[in-house]
Parts: C-alpha cells; sequence; structure tokens
C-alpha cells in the first residue's frame, strides 16, 4: 500500500510539472521597452509614495513636539 502511495505521488509530482511547462508556454512576456516603461513606473510610484509618508510623518512629528513641548 506505502509503494502505491508513492508511486501515485510520483506521478502526481509529474504531472504536476508538465501542467507548469504547459502553462508556461502560454505566458505572454513583456517586451524589453515595456518592461523598462513597467520598471519606471513602479520606481516613480515608490518615490512617489515615500515622499507623502515623509511629509506625513514630519508633519505628524511637529504636531506632537508643538503639543508636548
Amino acid at each position: 500500500m506505502a509503494a502505491s502511495a508513492q508511486k501515485r505521488k510520483r506521478g502526481s509530482i509529474k504531472e504536476y510539472f508538465k501542467g507548469v511547462k504547459l502553462e508556461m508556454k502560454k505566458v505572454v512576456w513583456p517586451t524589453k521597452k515595456e518592461l523598462g516603461s513597467f520598471t519606471a513606473i513602479v520606481l516613480a510610484t515608490c518615490a512617489a509614495f515615500a515622499v507623502v509618508f515623509w511629509a506625513v510623518d514630519t508633519g505628524v512629528l511637529a504636531a506632537i513636539r508643538a503639543v508636548c513641548f
């Protein structure tokens, strides 16, 4: 019984990787130009959020210092 369970498990792993290979063939990868554009958008968005968080943090700290000291 244990041997048949191992055999089924190996078969299912093999089928899993066959499925992975099949799905990877369906993937449409971005071109270099698209990848560069997407990367720039992500970096700009991260920078914008960093500035917003810095401004909010500075403002909250100034407000706390004004109230407490």
